[in-house]
């Protein structure tokens, strides 16, 4: 079992909060996030599979806290077929997934490529659901990978 602070992030405590800006593709939402990462990972279930087209999802855990959209009014979906469904935030114009919220957790689930400065996420610390990746899908030399989610 990894320790906490080895699947997420810096921790320096001297440095200042992390604040994050990006949006969805056409620009129609916008949002702020601020705090430090809780989790810095990328997804191999077979719904995040779906939602990015084929590819892992790539991810950072953000206190809920510190999350606001600051442009726009995201239309939301989330299956109903189990109670712990993500709820996925979208831009309803140009259909970009932005946000993700997971039922019991205080965080917002940010999809890095919505980043206006994607390269502040540095990569994955964590491979989370290895055990629905495909073939192809590879996890970077030194992460960790779970076949499920991490331990709490």
């Amino acid at each position: 079992m990894a320790p906490a602070s080895i699947l997420c992030c810096d921790t320096d405590n001297r440095r200042p909060q992390m604040k994050l800006t990006g949006g969805c593709y056409c620009g129609a939402l916008r949002y702020e996030a601020e705090g430090e990462p809780m989790l810095k990972a990328q997804c191999h279930c077979r719904a995040c599979q779906s939602y990015s087209g084929g590819a892992p999802n790539l991810f950072m855990v953000m206190p809920a806290a510190g999350f606001r959209y600051v442009k726009g009014t995201p239309k939301s979906f989330r299956l109903e077929d189990r109670p712990d469904r993500v709820t996925r935030d979208f831009c309803a114009t140009c259909g970009t997934g932005v946000a993700s919220h997971r039922p019991g957790l205080p965080a917002v689930i940010l999809k890095i490529g919505t980043l206006d400065d994607p390269a502040l996420f540095k990569g994955p610390r964590a491979a989370v659901f290895a055990a629905e990746k495909q073939a192809f899908h590879i996890i970077p030399e030194g992460v960790h990978a779970f076949d499920g989610l991490p331990p709490t």
